[in-house]
């Protein structure tokens, strides 16, 4: 091989950070090559955020089309069928992959649809056998589910194979507290499957305030959703007639149809020649960048999950873009990880921007919370008790808004948009100042007294 560079950039892994970060470069006169050992897309709109947001829609027909009987729909008898919502959702999926690979062949980017490892700091090898060299290499090759090990845990899917069940499970047990947890637990508990949380810690959704998680937690038992906490897992055996019995520790043993691991994401590193290239790794195995996505190695960048910053799709597409901007756009760019909103797709779903009350307290000393702890419209006349909650947190010795947090129908469309007040560092009086729009769920966020 010799010293001749085939690209100026080269991408290893075509999710949302990589595919931003090449087309943006590719944009600014590179030339650019992308691979992708699976599908383009990556996680979030492969087996990710995309298909799971298709199944809370799914799931969340359950309880409309009941609450459609208080609004004088006459809904006949219903059934749910898993194969046409899976196949459905599995279309969708093929079209948008479908479009980020245009995306990519329409800025004259090379895709190759194989696996690609490091050889040294400027080269990749091709799972085809063919070496390339570049002057500058991302790497974007996302995370991956976590699989806890111990007798009989092979036995368990994660959130990659979820989407594909052949059969709607009737009894499923959720292994993790996280956001994936609470989010296939609302949704498969809406297909009309019996669901149990298992956790091995005593807390869900660290991260989140305290007081609105404590809701979630409220309103899922309410639902008929079922918890163990501080029971770790202990063995899975399979019983004759196909289903699974789930030993855990502290508590009595549960049988499912199918057990979900959702006990996290690791940086997808494995395998990828990171060693024989010299990058460097942090204590939790994902790659060490700077503030401009440098690894250890001057020519070997990392956007997104891969390395150890936020894991959101929105996140890893900022950080291509800076990427892209500083390195090929002569326009030195790096991203801002304060007030980054989040939210978690449950049922009823939460959101929040900003700090928590208990980080408010320790960062700042002097807070003043606010809360809006109501019955939303809809369900009121539709018989449902079900109350959102609303809550905002102000620094009291500026007056600005430093968190909001919500958890009930709509929350995370609700909160984008107030996530650009927390982010502009708004005051309490600003949103007093404010005139609400009413009827409305929003309009509580002005009306906090």
């Amino acid at each position: 091989m010799n010293d001749k560079l085939d690209y100026d950039l080269f991408v290893i892994g075509a999710g949302s950070g990589g595919v931003r970060a090449a087309r943006v470069a590719a944009g600014h006169g590179a030339k650019v090559a992308i691979a992708e050992e699976y599908r383009v897309g990556g996680t979030c709109v492969i087996r990710g955020c995309v298909p799971k947001k298709l199944l809370v829609y799914g799931a969340h027909f359950a309880e409309d089309l009941r609450d459609a009987r208080q609004f004088g729909w006459d809904v006949k008898e219903t059934k749910f069928n898993w194969p046409v919502l899976r196949d459905n959702v599995l279309a969708e999926v093929a079209r948008i992959e479908h479009v980020y690979t245009e995306t990519l062949t329409n800025h004259d980017i090379e895709v190759f649809k194989e696996r690609a490892v490091l050889t040294s700091p400027q080269s990749v090898k091709l799972a085809g056998g063919r070496e390339v060299r570049a002057k500058t290499i991302l790497i974007a090759t996302g995370g991956w589910p976590v699989r806890p090990q111990f007798p009989g845990s092979e036995h368990a899917i994660t959130s990659n194979e979820v989407f594909h069940l052949d059969t709607l499970p009737k009894r499923v047990v959720i292994a993790g507290g996280g956001y994936i947890a609470n989010e296939f637990a609302g949704i498969f508990h809406g297909f009309g499957a019996h669901v149990t949380i298992v956790n091995r810690s005593d807390q869900l959704l660290r991260g989140y305030d305290e007081q609105i998680r404590d809701r979630l937690l409220q309103i899922s038992m309410t639902k008929g959703i079922e918890f163990r906490f501080n029971a770790p897992f202990e063995k899975i055996t399979r019983n004759e007639d196909a289903t699974f019995h789930v030993e855990m520790s502290g508590c009595d043993a549960i049988d499912a149809d199918i057990v979900l691991f959702a006990t996290g994401r690791a940086p997808n590193v494995s395998g990828l020649g990171l060693e024989v290239a010299g990058v460097e790794l942090n204590e939790k195995g994902a790659i060490r960048v700077d503030e401009d996505n440098k690894s250890s190695v001057a020519s070997i960048y990392a956007v997104g999950d891969v390395t150890d910053r936020i894991q959101l799709t929105p996140v890893a597409i900022r950080e291509g873009q800076a990427f892209a901007d500083t390195v090929f756009g002569d326009m030195p760019t790096r991203v801002d990880y304060a007030n980054v909103p989040s939210a978690v797709f449950s049922h009823p779903p939460m959101a929040g921007v900003g700090l928590t009350e208990a980080q408010a307290r320790d960062k700042l000393g002097t807070i003043r919370t606010y809360t809006s702890d109501f019955r939303p419209m809809k369900n009121v006349l539709a018989g449902r008790n079900e109350r959102a909650l609303y809550k905002m947190i102000v620094d009291a010795a500026t007056n600005v808004v430093v968190g909001l947090h919500m958890i009930g129908p709509d929350a995370p469309e609700i909160l984008q948009v107030a996530a650009i007040a927390v982010k502009a560092k708004l005051t309490k009086a600003d949103f007093d100042a404010t005139v609400a729009l009413h009827p409305s769920m929003a309009e509580e966020l002005v009306l906090f007294r």
